[in-house]
């Protein structure tokens, strides 16, 4: 079995800063692309950003130069730095990952449980 377990979120000031991790656990023998996800109440899950095995990362046109997508493969962990937050970017956070749990295995997509992110004064 394969966990992800997100941790940073909370609730921050319009233009501060927040840092929000996502480590896997478990059966693992390679991990593809790592991303993130957010949505917000009433709306649709928009992708945030992904990272891929290369390091290479693709941001959304909202958050472009404001968040800053990294990962550790050492620790299987995938992070997202998030400066100069604004309330729009408030939603429940969540992470993605492509694993691979032998080298027999097929690429399977898996969910963290999701972290809030609140912007508000």
């Amino acid at each position: 079995q394969v966990q992800l377990v997100e941790s940073g979120g909370g609730l921050v000031q319009p233009g501060g800063s927040l840092r929000l991790s996502c480590a896997a656990s478990g059966s693992i023998f390679s991990i593809n692309v790592m991303a993130w996800y957010r949505q917000a109440p009433g709306k649709q899950r928009e992708l945030v950003a992904i990272i891929r095995s290369d390091g290479s990362p693709t941001y959304a046109d909202s958050v472009k130069g404001r968040f800053t997508i990294s990962r550790d493969n050492a620790k299987n962990t995938v992070y997202l730095q998030m400066n100069s937050l604004k309330p729009e970017d408030t939603a429940v956070y969540s992470c993605n990952a492509l694993i691979r749990s032998s080298r027999l295995d097929s690429w399977r997509g898996y969910w963290g449980q999701g972290t809030q992110v609140t912007v508000s004064s």
